[in-house]
């Protein structure tokens, strides 16, 4: 179930494809009442994207399902002038509204923050574009991988010779999403409410690279691509086993003593090249081979186990299906069943655990304009009302 942090919150969930519903789902999964407010006929982007071509047909795509699991859904044609008059009259009843248009376009529709907050002068107001909502990106479109770019991080994935990768998960809107998820729940403890946050996916991306940027404002270091390499330290990076590869940081002086010893190479301590810290970074891919020689004698599983009872810390590399089979993400309950029409399929949950409790979606991701009887309903329309709407294609 989800938690009674955000219970009796109302989102309104303006919001396409990822950055947006992602930020909202967080939100859900804290207990907000989530309406996720679509186009007539289409809705989200998203309900025809993903891997399933017959589930995109059904406008229950799996890049959908994946983050709008515990909201509900109402269409609405929000350029017609009922349209316009029906969100008004539901942001009466919403302490959030979240948006990721290009900036500008609610302006255009007569629905931006200064005609929203008249309507309720205590609405969070979360506008999520690419670039924010001054400078001379805003324009511009703004995907994912092109907020990759742009932000710097593929510049420095990947190795020298493979440079600039993108990142292999749509990181920026991600990252775009969860900063937006915690603006918003900063902006509810406000009093008195209502405030107008502007969320910027790139300004969130390089919020997140502050080692590397600090690195170069104060180090003067100009940030690269080292493939899996810890430029802090060595032996500090990913390692082949004689099955898998495995992760090391052995980044303190004890820890590569340790791991010298263990792996019955302690004559590499006497060695001028590796006696400092800074001796073994400048020397880092040297070391690297004399440490594999031994590794790959043996399976990942033991040197994880023995490198970890011995303060050395270590992990695997493992693949998305193993993340998924693993013990550990098991007992921290990552992954939620809910039922779609019969059908028990599977969603990532969100990141905490609170109160000894995992949040999990109490509802199924909803079916395009499931729940627009109930949610106009609330509002003082009658069936009547809603049906001559919908003939209309204003819901």
């Amino acid at each position: 179930m989800a938690t009674d942090l955000l219970r009796g919150i109302r989102v309104l969930d303006l919001t396409n494809v990822l950055a947006g519903p992602f930020a909202c789902y967080q939100l859900a999964l804290l207990g907000a009442d989530v309406i996720k407010v679509e186009r007539p006929g289409s809705g989200d982007l998203a309900r025809v994207l993903g891997a399933d071509p017959k589930r995109n047909n059904a406008g229950m795509g799996i890049s959908f399902l994946a983050q709008n699991a515990g909201k509900k859904s109402v269409t609405l044609d929000m350029k017609s002038a009922k349209g316009k008059a029906l969100l008004k009259s539901l942001v009466k009843t919403a302490d959030v509204l979240v948006e990721n248009f290009r900036p500008g376009v609610m302006a255009r529709l007569g629905l931006d923050y200064a005609v929203l907050k008249g309507e309720n002068p205590h609405l969070i107001y979360c506008a999520i574009s690419g670039f924010g909502q001054q400078g001379p990106r805003i324009q511009d479109p703004a995907y994912d991988q092109i907020v990759q770019g742009i932000s710097g991080v593929m510049s420095i994935t990947g190795a020298p010779d493979t440079a600039p990768y993108r990142v292999g998960y749509p990181m920026a809107d991600t990252a775009g999403g969860m900063a937006a998820a915690m603006s918003i729940c900063a902006a509810l403890n406000a009093r008195p409410r209502g405030t107008f946050l502007d969320i910027s996916m790139t300004d969130s991306v390089v919020s997140a690279m502050g080692w590397v940027v600090s690195n170069y404002l104060i180090g003067g270091v100009e940030p690269a691509a080292h493939g899996n390499e810890n430029t802090t330290s060595a032996p500090s990076g990913t390692f082949a086993t004689q099955d898998q590869p495995i992760n090391i940081a052995a980044n303190r002086d004890e820890q590569w003593q340790a791991l010298a010893r263990h792996i019955r190479r302690a004559d590499l301590l006497e060695e001028p090249q590796y006696l400092t810290r800074e001796d073994r970074k400048a020397n880092r891919h040297a070391l690297r081979a004399e440490i594999e020689a031994v590794l790959t004698t043996r399976p990942a599983a033991l040197w994880v186990q023995e490198l970890n009872a011995l303060g050395v810390p270590s992990g695997p590399v493992l693949s998305v299906p193993q993340v998924l089979q693993d013990a550990q993400m098991q007992a921290r309950h990552m992954i939620a069943a809910v039922d779609v029409g019969g059908e028990e399929i599977h969603v990532a949950t969100g990141a905490a655990v609170i109160d000894g409790v995992k949040p999990i979606p109490e509802t199924p991701p909803p079916e395009l304009g499931a729940h627009s009887l109930e949610v106009w309903s609330e509002l003082g329309l009658s069936a009547a009302d809603i049906d001559a709407l919908q003939k209309e294609g204003v819901i």
